[in-house]
């Protein structure tokens, strides 16, 4: 998977909603009505990162997610972290 210039980021990117850049990664707060559904979004998450072979840092707080997205064998943001970004938005 090919690195992705930072004007090539920066236009995946203007079409995401929430998703911020952060470094060499991109990231997003979920914020859910309460734990079972942020739960929920994990675990339904889970199932597309494992299909996409493609797994994100993330951290979960009450109804909170923070996703952080990058390519770590590519060193930085590929096509795939958008593609993932846009799947967990679907999830939400």
């Amino acid at each position: 998977m090919e690195r992705m210039t930072e004007g090539q980021a920066a236009e995946a990117l203007a079409g995401l909603d929430g998703w911020g850049l952060d470094g060499s990664a991109i990231i997003k707060e979920f914020k859910f009505d309460g734990f079972r559904d942020a739960f929920a979004f994990m675990s339904r998450a889970a199932f597309e990162m494992e299909e996409m072979n493609h797994h994100a840092e993330w951290t979960n707080v009450y109804n909170r997610i923070t996703v952080r997205l990058s390519t770590h064998d590519a060193g930085g943001l590929t096509s795939r972290d958008f593609e993932l970004a846009r799947r967990l938005d679907g999830l939400a």
